[in-house]
């Protein structure tokens, strides 16, 4: 059985490098692997639309998703895993750091029985300011995900068709798609891959995405626990805040039937609002229950594509 390849990159505004990043692509993959490549070109305002449009010119395997606007590395990733056809999905920046001469080693590992091959930039040739967070990151992930990687910021991975299928991917989660496929029950690998100096441009991110990091996984870290079950999270809250309510107002129950004044005290209002508070967590996951029972979101949105060629 001949295995289809589609190898999906993320492209803002990296002009310089598409057409060198194409051809290294094609020197590894070209009479070996049946292929498709996708670019996804998340609102550039330089030529690299161009560039992959040439490219397409004289490849049929080459295919163009545009976005109306720069809508960040995950909406891309996830319009890829949407359009891509391949038995296995390669990732990969567009920036010639990924080396695709490490392709056939994720293959290799995915053979083993693996789902997901995540790659681990071991030598890393990035500025200071950039791996130390990076390394904090990575651990911090490791530990509260239970998936133990050493580099989940790595774009360069593989992935089996169902796996791509079952994910959504959408504000900074593309950092953690091994922690949403692990939660899915797929099997995980890692490889070390060669890892390059930027040649052309630099760095699109900024100190923020820390921030955005910071909270995302706390997403994550909330969803591998309680995705499917969210009465599990709110329901604890709930109860615990209207146990320690219903004793206050049980207390001052009794201080009223023996004839003192409550009416003015402030505990009064304590357990009242710990009362009010526990029935809206209870509130909350009966909500977010039938919200899992009905529905499952999707962030992909079809209306955030210009053209697809």
């Amino acid at each position: 059985m001949v295995v289809k390849i589609s190898i999906i990159i993320p492209v803002y505004n990296e002009e310089e490098s598409i057409k060198k990043l194409y051809e290294k692509i094609l020197d590894v993959v070209k009479d070996k692997y049946l292929y498709e490549i996708i670019f996804i070109d998340d609102g550039s305002t330089d030529s690299s639309a161009q560039n992959i449009k040439d490219i397409i010119a004289g490849d049929p395997n080459v295919h163009l998703i545009v976005f109306r606007k720069n809508f960040g590395k995950a909406a891309a990733l996830q319009a890829g895993f949407r359009n891509c056809t391949g038995d296995i999905a390669i990732t990969m920046d567009a920036d010639l750091q990924d080396d695709p001469k490490e392709i056939p080693r994720f293959i290799e590992k995915l053979n083993e029985g693996y789902d997901l091959v995540s790659g681990w930039k071991q030598k890393r040739h990035d500025p200071l300011e950039k791996r130390l967070p990076s390394k904090l990151f990575n651990k911090v992930t490791s530990h509260l995900s239970g998936v133990h990687l050493h580099d989940f910021n790595c774009g360069f991975k593989a992935y089996r068709k169902e796996v791509v299928d079952s994910i959504d991917v959408y504000g900074e989660l593309h950092r953690y798609i091994p922690v949403l496929a692990h939660r899915k029950g797929f099997r995980i690998a890692e490889i070390v891959v060669e890892h390059h100096a930027r040649e052309f441009g630099k760095s699109k991110y900024g100190f923020e995405r820390y921030l955005r990091g910071l909270f995302d996984s706390m997403t994550v870290a909330f969803l591998g626990k309680f995705y499917d079950r969210p009465m599990y999270f709110f329901g604890k809250i709930g109860l615990v805040l209207c146990l320690l309510g219903g004793l206050i107002c049980g207390y001052l129950t009794v201080l009223w039937c023996l004839g003192q004044g409550i009416g003015d005290r402030p505990l009064l209002m304590l357990g009242v609002l710990l009362l009010i508070l526990g029935v809206q967590m209870f509130s909350t996951g009966f909500i977010g229950d039938m919200l899992v029972d009905a529905t499952y979101h999707k962030r992909y949105n079809e209306a955030h594509i210009k053209e697809k060629l």
